[in-house]
């Protein structure tokens, strides 16, 4: 088994060997890039020994927008921040005067009248302890 497989491969090498070599050196598109690289000043050697300085860049292009845009989503955080912070503070400053409103004496005779009591017309009763009196 081991020699008719040998055979077969000695085959196909003999006519590998007989065919002719049909290898011609495959043309390029004719673009900017292509006769900037074969005719132009950099080579493909010196294109490649730029590729890592280019690939930096590129990392640097990117971290740069990047950075953009997560100041950019501060800046609209912060503004809708500052939005809810004022109305916060109207509300603040509106409940605040509804409250020195209500806190006014007129006012909460109004509401006590509503719950049945009445405000005192005469002017309380002083209570005096001698001093024997509060020893017994």
């Amino acid at each position: 088994m081991s020699n008719r497989f040998r055979a077969q491969v000695l085959e196909e090498e003999e006519q590998q060997e007989a065919q002719p070599e049909l290898k011609e050196k495959a043309e390029l598109p004719k673009n900017f890039f292509t006769t900037f690289l074969t005719e132009g000043v950099v080579t493909k050697e010196a294109a490649t020994e730029m590729m890592p300085f280019i690939i930096f860049l590129a990392m640097l292009g990117m971290v740069y927008i990047a950075n953009r845009h997560f100041a950019e989503k501060n800046i609209r955080q912060i503004d809708k921040l500052n939005k809810e912070v004022k109305e916060l503070s109207w509300d603040y400053k509106t409940l605040k005067a509804d409250l020195m409103l209500k806190s006014t004496q007129t006012e909460v005779a109004n509401q006590v009248d509503t719950l049945g009591l009445f405000e005192p017309v005469e002017p309380p009763n002083k209570i005096v302890v001698s001093v024997n009196e509060y020893q017994d």
